[in-house]
């Protein structure tokens, strides 16, 4: 088995039954703010396009390049298609001209002409845009877990299976937190160091409950060279940035006494059954160390490069013909309606705020309580967003039924809440068709029912974590009266249950036991 590194979680797995193509993504993403770091934009990509097999892992646009696998992947190849509730995934590939499909079965393996395939589908409303998934591929000799940034709760289906040569996951942000929020500096500073902490740590309880033979960081950074997003990049040597880049973690991982990890760029190739694990980079050593040394001169001159694709169609986002409050109004309210399980963890209303200093400002409110849209009138809410009026007419205008998929995570708004996070309002934001509505709203009313207990530090409460069903006896951590599910860092008051970190979710508990 050899492994071809293509960026971010993209790579070319090489087996003597075919090669497998993962997530190929290439042209900016999230109204042009991701690009793949380093720049993998000048590999040979209609060669490398004629792979055997595709896994597109779920549809957020830096592992769904529709555009990318239109021009550039043969769609002789047969798609590994990961099990979801709904077709999206599935329908997106045959629009695109796949028409050959192995629909797996979750947690199932499948042998697919000599290759062993199963494929983890997480299905939860807050697994990216109601879907995420994990590829384990075995074709007899060497195995190899591609996880990019899927969390499964346990790794358990693929520790039976018996060793991993080669893991491949995550460990960079892919989120807008804390940078868009309106907060001094020194708070957002704070969150962020205490994000980057936490999703480095959760990377390497996955690494360790896996005991892989050899590790590839993948699934970030991102980078980002518009001028009003230049500020996220991480060349400022600000640990509390949270998108650290393949040589600060793997640093990391050496100073906590893993020397197991592999750099991937795009081109490197990884020989995975060859004792030691080589790889062999598409520059020399001396240009790798200075390309993660200073990251700055690479990045201006990719963002000469690649910042036209930006302004081109930039141009095209205003839709001055619109009436964006008819729109919205006409679009959302049956919407709100049917969110029963959504209005009643929001309980209040959202506003939305979108600028224009030449056509004036948009402002109006999601009322979940009376489940209308209508103008803001200056009352007091918890929630807020403001963006430029023309990203919010462009939504409108491609009928964009997942706004977290493409405006939040282009970092290209601000959000102001008063009190913690809560999941039902980005969860309803990633869910404005009515397909996705209805299965969100079952899967949180299902989701509220746990009925068995464990005790944990003299405390006794329900197994499952309240947040996306994480088996507590692995993640859970006790410290005086609190519990923190290590998974998402959620927390809750183990005397009464109450979420402490966000709004709703409380946790069953059975309080202290003799």
């Amino acid at each position: 088995m050899r492994v071809t590194g293509l960026g971010h979680a993209s790579a070319l797995i090489e087996t003597e039954f075919g090669s497998v193509l993962t997530d190929p993504w290439v042209n900016p993403a999230y109204f042009g703010s991701w690009f793949p770091f380093p720049d993998n934009s000048q590999l040979d990509w209609d060669t490398i396009g004629q792979a055997d097999f595709l896994f597109v892992s779920h549809l957020h646009r830096d592992h769904f390049d529709p555009e990318h696998l239109k021009r550039h992947i043969s769609k002789k190849a047969t798609v590994l298609l990961p099990n979801y509730p709904t077709s999206e995934l599935e329908d997106r590939l045959r629009e695109i001209g796949f028409t050959s499909f192995v629909k797996t079965t979750n947690n199932e393996v499948v042998d697919v002409d000599g290759l062993q395939v199963m494929i983890t589908s997480l299905t939860s409303p807050t697994d990216g845009p109601i879907g995420d998934s994990a590829l384990w591929l075995s074709d007899g000799k060497t195995v190899l877990f591609n996880q990019n940034d899927a969390r499964p709760s346990d790794l358990t289906a693929y520790q039976r299976l018996g060793h991993v040569d080669v893991h491949m996951l995550q460990f960079s942000g892919a989120i807008w937190f804390p940078m868009v929020y309106d907060l001094p500096k020194r708070a957002k500073q704070a969150l962020g160091a205490t994000k980057r902490e936490r999703q480095f740590d959760r990377s390497l309880r996955y690494i360790d409950d896996l005991g892989a033979g050899y590790v590839f960081p993948t699934a970030g950074p991102p980078c980002f060279l518009d001028d009003e997003l230049w500020g996220f990049n991480d060349i400022f040597g600000d640990e509390s940035n949270i998108f650290p880049d393949q040589k600060v973690y793997l640093d990391w991982l050496a100073e906590h006494g893993r020397d197991n990890g592999r750099l991937l760029l795009p081109g490197t190739v990884a020989e995975v059954t060859r004792p030691g694990c080589p790889v062999t980079h598409p520059i020399d050593d001396a240009e790798v160390e200075k390309l993660f040394a200073d990251k700055t001169p690479y990045l201006v001159d990719m963002r000469n490069r690649r910042q036209p694709e930006v302004e081109k169609a930039k141009a095209t986002w205003a839709h001055p013909e619109m009436d964006v409050l008819a729109e919205i109004t006409e679009w959302f309210t049956p919407l709100l309606r049917q969110a029963d399980q959504m209005a009643a963890g929001i309980n209040g209303g959202i506003r939305f705020t979108a600028t224009d200093d030449e056509r004036g400002d948009v402002d109006f409110l999601l009322n979940f309580v009376t489940r209308e849209v209508r103008p803001y009138d200056g009352e007091k809410i918890r929630y807020r967003f403001q963006t430029k009026r023309a990203y919010l007419e462009q939504l409108i205008f491609e009928h964009e039924i997942d706004w977290v998929n493409s405006l939040f995570l282009s970092c290209r708004f601000t959000a102001t809440r008063i009190g913690p996070y809560n999941e039902y309002v980005y969860t309803f934001f990633k869910c404005l068709s009515e397909e996705r509505l209805n299965y969100a709203e079952g899967w949180f009313a299902e989701a509220a029912n746990d009925d068995e207990t464990i005790t944990m530090d003299g405390w006794a409460f329900q197994r499952r974590c309240p947040h996306l069903k994480a088996d507590l006896t692995r993640f859970g951590q006790v410290e005086g009266d609190v519990l923190t599910c290590q998974m998402h860092g959620w927390k809750w008051r183990l005397t009464d249950g109450k979420c402490v970190s966000s709004v709703g979710r409380p946790l069953r508990t059975e309080g202290k036991v003799s």
